[in-house]
């Protein structure tokens, strides 16, 4: 059997140490990238990270515990992911990478739609050039949106939906998404696209809907909905979408998925007003506590 304490193992006679690998995370200060962090450490302490991050808005050294900066087995680099020096060097150490990085808020979008485009597209072709220089990287998984699709036309939403972004974050990511299709096909490197459905859970930014609705709630102010409420959406939990990323990494046979489009999401889609509707509810809030604002 094998007990882990940290870097110490204990192991019967004739059993191997298990595999250590170097995690490559980029943008794990943030919300979906450190719960996974957190996931991953716990999960194999026989793994070393190295975490860069640009330390946006949703970026934030507080969502990762002390446990993990102070353990010897984290690595923190400041910079953006279009530093093509930078990347090198923490790709040339890496086993697995998971590319997190990226401007992230529809909204934010429209107000500096460059910025999603530095960070998501050419921020993902600083990171794919390197990957095709350096051949010790096993696995590379993208991480993308359903936003990529927009109005859904059909349901549920397939990984063959058309692409229609209706928003420059939107955008921005279904470019970057091309351009990893583009370098596989061109250089056959092992990447995976997976793009999750809405989450939601721990450090997520206060912005988001579900946060800023619980956050109202708690201060005793009404809900605002855009529109009527009834945008539906598949809510995915955030512990979920790690799980999801952890056997997309670890799947036996990578082959079998290696340049593939993954949708992550439940199936069940719920609306907004729903969502809405569910948390004034659970906070004992009448009816009045939710408004109504004009669509994005």
């Amino acid at each position: 059997m094998l007990f882990g304490c940290g870097q110490c193992y204990s192991v019967t006679q004739n059993e191997p140490l298990p595999e250590s690998k170097t995690v490559f995370l980029t943008g794990a200060a943030g919300f979906i990238g450190s719960n996974f962090l957190r996931y991953m450490f716990d999960k194999y302490p026989h793994y070393n990270f190295i975490v860069l991050d640009a330390m946006t808005y949703a970026g934030n050294m507080e969502n990762i515990p002390d446990y993990i900066k102070n353990s010897g087995r984290f690595e923190f680099i400041y910079d953006t992911v279009t530093n093509q020096e930078v990347v090198d060097a923490c790709m040339k150490r890496a086993d697995f990478v998971v590319h997190f990085a990226a401007e992230s808020h529809v909204t934010r979008s429209l107000l500096n739609p460059r910025t999603f485009v530095d960070t998501d597209v050419m921020g993902t072709l600083t990171m794919l050039h390197s990957l095709v220089k350096h051949k010790n990287v096993q696995r590379f998984i993208h991480i993308s949106t359903s936003e990529v699709y927009g109005t859904a036309e059909t349901e549920p939403i397939t990984d063959e939906h058309p692409l229609k972004p209706r928003s420059p974050y939107a955008a921005a990511k279904a470019g970057a998404d091309r351009l990893v299709w583009a370098y596989y096909c061109t250089y056959n490197v092992p990447v995976v696209i997976i793009r999750p459905f809405n989450n939601y859970g721990p450090n997520q930014h206060l912005e988001k809907v579900i946060p800023r609705f619980i956050t109202h709630a708690i201060k005793g102010k009404p809900l605002t909905v855009y529109g009527d409420g009834s945008a539906k959406r598949d809510w995915l939990h955030v512990l979920d979408t790690c799980e999801g990323l952890d056997k997309a990494l670890h799947v036996e046979n990578f082959e079998s998925i290696k340049g593939q489009v993954i949708n992550l999401g439940t199936g069940v889609s719920t609306s907004v007003r729903e969502i809405a509707d569910i948390i004034t509810q659970e906070f004992g809030m009448t009816s009045d506590g939710i408004v109504n604002q004009q669509d994005r």
